[in-house]
C-alpha cells in the first residue's frame, strides 16, 4: 500500500526519490518503495526522513509506535521499545491503572508524567483508596550525581529544574496515607516503574536525555529472575532515600 502522506510531504516540499535519498543518504529505490510500497525504513533513517520533510515520523510510519516483540527464552521479556519517546503516555498510564498491590517510581524527574497526563496524582490517590502502596522516589537536586547526569545530558542545570518540578507535582501526595515520596541522591543506571508484577525499565545512556533511551517491559516469574533484580535495586536506593516533609 502507497504511503500517500509521504508522497504528500515530499510534494509539498519539492521533494523527489533522488533529492531525498541523497539528503538521508540512501538509494532513490529505497524512496521509491517507501512512497509507493509503503515500506517501513529503520527508524534512525526514518527520522532523517521526517526531519528533511517536515512531518512527524510517526505520522508518515505509525508502524515505528510498535514495540518490538521480546526474542528471548525468558518468558518475563514482554516488549523492547528503541527509546522512550515510542511509547505513548498512556501506556505507562494503564500500566499503573491496573495496580492493585504497589506503585514504585524510582526517576530523577519524570515529568512528562504529569505534563501529558495532568490526572496523575489523581490516578495514584484513586490506587490507593483501592488498597495499593505507591513510593515514589525522585532525584535530589543537591546531589552531585544528579547535577553530573545534568552534565551528561549536556542540559546543564536544566535536570536539577527538573527535579524541582517533580517535586511540587508529587508534594500534594506526601499528606496521602498510602503514598511515601522521598528524595535520592543515587547514580541512576535506569529509571524504574513498577505496577504489582509488570515493570518498565527505561535505561540511561551517557550524553543522552531518558526520553532517548531504550525500554524493557518485564513481567515477573515464578523464579523473580530480571525482574527481582531490578526490583532490590529499587529498595537498595529506597533505604537511603530521604522522606519529603508534606
Amino acid at each position: 500500500m502507497a504511503n500517500e502522506r509521504l508522497r504528500a510531504a515530499m510534494t509539498a516540499g519539492g521533494w523527489t526519490h533522488e533529492t531525498l535519498a541523497e539528503k538521508v543518504e540512501v538509494d532513490p529505490k529505497s524512496v521509491e518503495r517507501w512512497v509507493n510500497l509503503g515500506r517501513v525504513p529503520r527508524q534512525a533513517t526514518a527520522l532523517r526522513a521526517a526531519e528533511a520533510v517536515g512531518e512527524d515520523v510517526y505520522a508518515l510510519w505509525p508502524a515505528l509506535r510498535q514495540p518490538r516483540k521480546a526474542r528471548s527464552m525468558s518468558p518475563e521479556l514482554v516488549a523492547l521499545y528503541p527509546q522512550r519517546a515510542d511509547l505513548p503516555v498512556s501506556a505507562f498510564v494503564d500500566l499503573f491503572r491496573q495496580a492493585r498491590e504497589r506503585i514504585d517510581v524510582l526517576v530523577y524527574a519524570a515529568v512528562f508524567l504529569h505534563e501529558a497526563y495532568p490526572r496523575f496524582n489523581e490516578l495514584l490517590e484513586e490506587r490507593v483508596a483501592d488498597g495499593c502502596r505507591v513510593r515514589i522516589a525522585l532525584g535530589d537536586t543537591d546531589s552531585a550525581n544528579v547535577q553530573a547526569r545534568g552534565r551528561e545530558e549536556r542540559f546543564g542545570h536544566g535536570i536539577e529544574s527538573r527535579c524541582r518540578l517533580a517535586l511540587l507535582h508529587y508534594r500534594s501526595l506526601a499528606k496521602s496515607p498510602g503514598v511515601e515520596l522521598r528524595t535520592h541522591g543515587t547514580t541512576l543506571y535506569n529509571s524504574l516503574y513498577r505496577a504489582d508484577d509488570q515493570l518498565l525499565v527505561n535505561a540511561h545512556v551517557w550524553g543522552m536525555n531518558a526520553y532517548g533511551a531504550p525500554v524493557w517491559h518485564l513481567r515477573r516469574t515464578e523464579n523473580g529472575g530480571m525482574f527481582d533484580t531490578y526490583a532490590d535495586s529499587f529498595n537498595a536506593v529506597w533505604d537511603t532515600a530521604r522522606p519529603v516533609e508534606e
